[in-house]
């Protein structure tokens, strides 16, 4: 399944979907959801406890200037590359 984040994780129920996420699962952060990939966030551990493949859209971490303090536990993504992932997963979740 592929679990998108779209929002600020200070807007999203964190714990609840990082419950849901399973380790063949793959995660993506994209506009302000990126933020959630942040160094020392509140939220990291949650997400990297989970082993699900860890995502974000490059081009949203650097338009928020950003790219210097994400953490190395995610891969940063095109939005062709997302494209892929909507083809991978047949179920998908956003949140």
């Amino acid at each position: 399944m592929l679990h998108t984040l779209m929002k600020s994780p200070f807007e999203t129920n964190v714990s609840l979907f990082s419950s849901m996420l399973k380790k063949t699962d793959d995660f993506l952060a994209l506009q302000d959801g990126v933020l959630i990939a942040l160094i020392d966030n509140i939220f990291l551990k949650n997400i990297i406890f989970s082993s699900a493949n860890l995502y974000v859209i490059k081009e949203d971490v650097y338009a928020r200037g950003i790219h210097k303090n994400i953490s190395s536990d995610f891969i940063l993504i095109s939005y062709i590359h997302f494209v892929t992932l909507t083809l991978k997963n047949k179920k998908q979740m956003s949140w």
